[in-house]
């Protein structure tokens, strides 16, 4: 299984361009150094009333298909 951690800073006012499917993804650099890009519906479960904030680990199958997020800090 492949895995990436990456930091998201996401104030509230620019969550709800994903919330409300005006902007569909969300792009960031890992900390291994590569761009990538996934759906912001993955990021829902941890929003909160400051917005989506932290380190993530992101992990997929050998497909390169998005399998889960873990909130690591």
């Amino acid at each position: 299984m492949k895995q990436i951690t990456v930091d998201i800073a996401i104030p509230a006012d620019r969550f709800k361009a994903l919330y409300s499917g005006t902007v569909k993804d969300v792009q960031v650099v890992s900390r291994e150094g590569l761009r990538v890009r996934f759906p912001g519906q993955i990021l829902k479960r941890y929003v909160d009333h400051e917005g989506v904030y932290g380190t993530f680990r992101i992990e997929f199958d050998e497909s390169n298909k998005f399998r889960t997020i873990i909130k690591i800090v």
